[in-house]
């Protein structure tokens, strides 16, 4: 099962290794023809920056340009700029997801609306004279947007989706993206006694989809679910567990002081909630919500086997909590 993903990954991707760097960014602008830049690069004021979704690419125009225009050698670049924006396994997850799409082409045999090359990419900004910019990659199922101010970076908002959920039958029978998402979150609803289910559980049916949607700016939900205050030890590190699966996908360095900063500042208000069935196959949607950052995931459609999961910063998506306090600072803002 692996190597089947891994050869479909390598024909969309070759498998390189690459740290951090804004040079990539650079290469890749420098690489571009005048036609293209048009299209890739826009001022980081942009109204348009903000804007994302996870729709296939026939169904939400998107701006910048596909790779499935862009030449070996600019996809090259592509892949290192996504492999120094994420961490390993949210690049390993990132190419499983877009992997999905020629399975879901075999399977419904529309090669055209199921392209793995109809993935987009558009950069905001300077990045070689300029202290705030932006680059962004989307397409059905990956929405990943990495905002740069300074020296500090934004990863929200981030979505990752998988279709199917589970492959269910054939030689790749279990294979999931986002297997340890869903599994986490079900291990938890089961460790709850059923005093503590009854809080969590807010409702019997699940969702249709997660609720933020592709809002530009994402509103707290109601404080629905347990006060992870009120868990035991063992809970509590469930939901760490659960956290941590999601911040896994940034940078080492990034995802060790976002857990921090969790651990230090959201437990008290912090809530787990769920809707749906409490069993793998049938619908389900959780959230955990805390002051700065929710976390949603749902499978419910095509018949609880369709996953979409998102990471909202509420005061930070797109760097926005970054850039207020950079302009504060920055004299040559005021």
């Amino acid at each position: 099962m692996k190597k089947y993903f891994i050869l479909i990954v390598a024909t969309i991707f070759p498998l390189w290794g690459f740290s951090q760097d804004v040079t990539i960014v650079n290469q890749f602008i420098s690489s571009l023809t005048t036609q293209q830049k048009s299209k890739i690069v826009h001022e980081f004021k942009e109204v348009t920056r903000d804007d994302w979704h996870f729709l296939p690419w026939s169904l939400y125009e998107r701006k910048g340009l596909p790779l499935k225009e862009l030449t070996p050698d600019q996809k090259g670049l592509v892949h290192k700029l996504l492999q120094s924006s994420l961490s390993d396994t949210g690049y390993k997850q990132t190419t499983e997801i877009i992997g999905l799409e020629k399975v879901l082409a075999a399977i419904s045999g529309n090669t055209v609306y199921r392209d793995p090359q109809k993935y987009y990419v558009s950069i905001y900004g300077d990045p070689a004279n300029e202290d705030a910019w932006m680059w962004s990659f989307e397409g059905h199922h990956v929405s990943l947007h990495f905002t740069t101010v300074a020296d500090k970076v934004s990863y929200s908002p981030r979505f990752f989706g998988s279709n199917p959920g589970r492959i269910m039958e054939g030689e790749h029978k279990g294979f999931s993206p986002l297997v340890n998402e869903e599994d986490l979150g079900l291990e938890l609803i089961n460790m709850l006694s059923d005093s503590q289910q009854k809080i969590a559980i807010f409702n019997e049916k699940a969702y249709n989809d997660i609720q933020s949607w592709n809002n530009s700016v994402a509103e707290k939900l109601p404080s629905e679910g347990i006060l992870v205050s009120d868990l035991n030890a063992n809970q509590k590190k469930q939901v760490m567990s659960i956290i941590y699966e999601y911040v896994s996908t940034i940078p080492t360095d990034q995802a060790k002081e976002k857990m921090d900063a969790i651990r230090n500042e959201e437990l008290n208000d912090m809530r787990f909630a769920w809707a749906g069935a409490t069993v793998l196959g049938k619908a389900h949607y959780y959230r955990i919500q805390a002051k700065s950052f929710m976390i949603e995931f749902d499978n419910s459609q095509d018949n609880a086997n369709h996953i979409h999961s998102v990471w909202r910063d509420f005061d930070g998506d797109f760097g926005r909590d970054l850039l207020k306090e950079h302009y504060k600072k920055s004299k040559h803002h005021h």
